[in-house]
């Protein structure tokens, strides 16, 4: 019984030191390195500051009952290559479908129109060309022109493909797929890796 007890608990022992290998090593002293974040704005401020400074803009459409988005914001949105991508290259916008507050951009204004159970902002409506669906990823350019909406959660990779495609304005060269199997295999194949 006892030699049975040995072996189960030198395999325990094996076992917890073989997993600890494969976790990253954190640093035993000092502060831990801190999380990078995606520095998102409100679509008014995000707006007035593509008045000075002209940007593309990246906007989140989500509600707060929508899982998917929790996935993304959890999953996509926390790697650091597209963290930094999106940090330099647009102004982030996350935008709730159904939040109540008016919204006056330039000379319109946006509001909130309940119907039935749920209402929808009149905005989130513009933005995803009446296609109300949770998570919807929407790009807009400089001059705050819609250049496309994207539905659905978008795993990484995915993501990390299409704002470098929207990013350097290869939408405006060649169709996505071509991009992705081609100029994104070449450039960025090593961006999510951390490089």
């Amino acid at each position: 019984m006892n030699r049975l007890f040995l072996f189960f608990a030198a395999f325990v022992m094996l076992t917890i030191s073989a997993f600890r290998t494969t976790l990253p090593i954190e640093p035993t002293s000092g502060p831990k390195a801190e999380a990078k974040h995606i520095k998102w704005l409100t679509i008014q401020e995000a707006y007035t500051l593509t008045q000075k400074k002209p940007k593309k803009f990246v906007v989140d459409v989500y509600t707060d009952w929508c899982g998917w988005c929790k996935v993304m914001d959890r999953e996509t949105f926390s790697k650091p290559a597209i963290v930094d991508y999106v940090n330099e290259n647009f102004y982030a916008v996350r935008f709730n479908a159904e939040q109540t507050q008016d919204i006056k951009l330039g000379k319109e204004t946006f509001k909130y129109v309940s119907t039935g159970g749920r209402g929808v902002h009149e905005l989130a409506a513009a933005l995803l060309r009446n296609q109300m669906s949770y998570p919807t990823t929407v790009f807009l350019d400089e001059k705050f022109q819609l250049i496309q909406p994207i539905a659905g959660y978008l795993e990484p990779r995915t993501f990390h493909q299409i704002i470098t495609y929207f990013g350097r304005d290869y939408h405006q060269k060649e169709p996505f797929d071509q991009y992705k199997a081609g100029t994104y295999a070449k450039e960025f194949q090593t961006a999510l890796a951390g490089k």
